[in-house]
């Protein structure tokens, strides 16, 4: 493998699977750009962390805060995309509002943000853009199909991109994990099961991520589908 220091951003960072890729790529000496709604969760100086507000869900400030961001830090070489939600009913339980910020955040969220980095990292010797989907991009479930259509337009989109890429030296990886033990869970009315074969670490898709980076820059992960050993969703109690 190739070990050179990155310069990433990564939304999602103060929780859950955004903050498990965050640490690890500290912990390898990169330097990390951490996006948040809220930065105070980061309680904490790290050495190479810098923080970043920014609520991905407000469309139309995004333009602007990204070209923002672009001239502060012009040595961004990688973007991971995990900033997220999970919101699961039938279609008529949803208002349109909450179609709306669904799709805002898990979808055209990525496509705003991709739009704005793409042209700078098409100028830098080695890039990466990694998309951290879900195993409910592969199947549509039922009570899902608003969640389901997010992730599904996260894998088309990390697809056609990789085509319109293949001259550059970006590379587009897709990530799509089975049920992750994090907070995720803890709004829904379900979850993984208790044996620590019923689900994913938060580390494991770390694991991944780190594995894409430093792969040799000659190759494209092109999608990785990472699954608990038993599935085994619990619901909860009401």
């Amino acid at each position: 493998m190739d070990f050179i220091k990155r310069t990433l951003l990564v939304t999602g960072a103060s929780s859950g699977i955004g903050r498990a890729i965050a640490r690890n790529l500290l912990q390898q000496g990169h330097q990390v750009l951490g996006v948040s709604r809220d930065s105070s969760k980061f309680v904490r100086a790290m050495a190479n962390f810098i923080p970043v507000q920014l609520d991905l869900s407000r469309l139309k400030e995004l333009p602007q805060r990204l070209r923002e961001l672009q001239q502060t830090f012009p040595d961004i070489d990688a973007v991971v995309f995990c900033a997220g939600m999970g919101q699961f009913g039938s279609v008529e339980e949803f208002s349109y509002a909450q179609i709306e910020e669904l799709m805002a955040l898990n979808f055209t969220s990525q496509a705003f943000l991709t739009r704005a980095m793409l042209p700078g990292l098409k100028r830098k010797p080695r890039s990466d853009l990694i998309f951290i989907g879900s195993e409910a991009a592969l199947k549509g479930s039922r009570k899902g199909a608003v969640y389901c259509a997010g992730k599904f337009a996260v894998r088309g989109f990390s697809q056609a991109l990789r085509e319109e890429c293949g001259k550059s030296n970006v590379r587009v990886c897709l990530i799509n994990p089975g049920m992750v033990k994090t907070p995720f869970f803890e709004a829904l009315a379900f979850g993984p099961g208790d044996d620590e074969s019923n689900f994913i670490e938060p580390e494991d898709v770390a694991e991944a991520v780190s594995y894409v980076l430093n792969s040799r820059a000659q190759i494209v992960l092109d999608e990785i589908n990472l699954s608990p050993l038993n599935k085994v969703v619990k619901f909860k109690k009401t």
